[in-house]
């Protein structure tokens, strides 16, 4: 079992036998779902983020610089 200390900043090293058997590189996006008291880490795949970039350029009614400041901190 790998194991990881998270910092006073609430930042944690993933172990390099879980990067690696995760095929997690440089870049990577991970989610994060919280079930119970089980935490769920899963890679994004960048197909997917593509995806939404793509589908985000389609909604021109909801792309503006005001929808942009209205919805930044959220």
């Amino acid at each position: 079992m790998d194991m990881a200390r998270i910092t006073s900043r609430g930042q944690t090293t993933i172990p390099k036998r879980v990067r690696e058997a995760a095929n997690l590189n440089l870049g990577d996006t991970l989610s994060f779902e919280v079930h119970g008291n089980c935490l769920v880490v899963r890679k994004m795949s960048p197909v997917g983020n593509a995806y939404l970039h793509g589908l985000s350029q389609t909604l021109d009614e909801w792309n503006s610089p005001e929808d942009e400041e209205a919805w930044r901190d959220l």
